[in-house]
């Protein structure tokens, strides 16, 4: 049994937390979080939590940590758990520099201990099967991703505290940039980007919309776009496109899906495959996972990585590939100048 300890109580760190009480392969050994959450779910409230990271991994010697605490310690806490004997399991972005992310890559080696990225898509049988149509069209492809959240309330208080440290390209671009790695084996050359601040309660350094456009060496051209906040517009805020010459795959999603609903960033609905010349086949995604079942997959993976000792070299490699894109992104924005890779 791996006894995991469960750092960060958000959204995603309860959902974790859940598929690790569930999930016999684990034992839950303490959660860390600052405060006590309202909202902890009942089945969380039988353990005990910290509010010290750092004191709670030496005490408890964890074989695992989930690390779900805001982007910033990300990094610290990896290397940290690794350097007291546990395997990670982190949030993306995996660091807020790449030179972190290289930081968490080195010392996983350094250390034998496995680290996994909590890119979920990967584990979305839709999103794997988009990739494979993807990849059977044959390229240079175009991407057109986008993922803009009308976000409000208590949503929009998540938001806010996320742009303390990472903006919106970049906390949910690795995932879609990480997909475009996966469809083109290319290497990305140049990142253009551009972002525009949209709202007097975030920080003026900070910006809630951008896009930005990423070259690959094949002639692979992608483009994503994210924003969140009041203002935004909920018409075309889920685009998933992928071009090819022979033809496209694209989610469709129905038109009562909700911008800020946590369940809409990963259901599909339907994937409709056009091919040139042989019309347009639908796929029906109706049966797909939700959320929380994605995380109980994430959960499993992790587990047999650990056990069959699976090789994630490819894995790590991807997530820093994939944080360099948006980080060049982020520079892009802020420099107003295109950024060679």
């Amino acid at each position: 049994m791996i006894r995991v300890l469960v750092a960060g109580l958000g959204n995603m760190g309860r959902s974790h937390a859940l598929a690790y009480h569930h999930n016999p392969a684990f034992e839950i050994v303490g959660l860390v979080n600052r405060s006590v959450p309202a909202n902890l779910p009942d089945e969380l409230k039988r353990y005990a939590i910290t509010a010290d990271f750092h004191e709670a991994l030496a005490r408890l010697k964890p074989d695992l940590v989930c690390i779900a605490t805001y982007s910033d310690s990300h990094a610290d806490y990896a290397v940290a758990a690794m350097e007291a004997g546990a395997h990670v399991f982190v949030e993306k972005p995996l660091a807020t520099t790449v030179a972190d992310a290289k930081r968490v890559v080195a010392k996983a080696v350094e250390t034998g201990r496995k680290v996994v990225v909590g890119y979920i898509l990967r584990h979305h049988p839709s999103w794997i099967r988009l990739i494979e149509e993807a990849r059977a069209l044959g390229g240079p492809y175009v991407f057109r991703l986008n993922l803009n959240q009308q976000s409000s309330g208590p949503t929009w208080e998540v938001h806010k505290a996320l742009m303390q440290t990472t903006p919106p390209i970049v906390d949910c671009g690795v995932h879609y940039v990480d997909v475009m790695c996966q469809i083109t084996d290319a290497q990305p050359v140049e990142v253009r980007g551009m972002g525009l601040r949209l709202s007097d309660e975030i920080a003026p350094d900070m910006y809630n919309y951008g896009h930005f456009q990423v070259l690959f060496q094949d002639g692979s051209l992608g483009w994503y776009e994210a924003g969140w906040g009041p203002m935004m517009s909920d018409t075309a805020f889920f685009v998933k496109d992928v071009v090819s010459p022979n033809g496209a795959v694209s989610i469709r999603m129905p038109e009562s899906a909700k911008s800020d609903d946590i369940d809409t960033h990963t259901k599909t609905s339907l994937l409709r495959v056009h091919r040139v010349g042989r019309g347009d086949e639908d796929l029906s995604m109706a049966d797909e996972p939700g959320h929380q079942e994605l995380c109980d997959r994430e959960a499993a993976y992790v587990a047999r990585a650990i056990n069959d000792n699976i090789d994630l070299t490819r894995h790590m490699n991807d997530a820093v590939q994939s944080l360099a894109i948006c980080l060049a992104a982020d520079e892009s924005v802020r420099s107003g100048r295109p950024v060679k890779l």
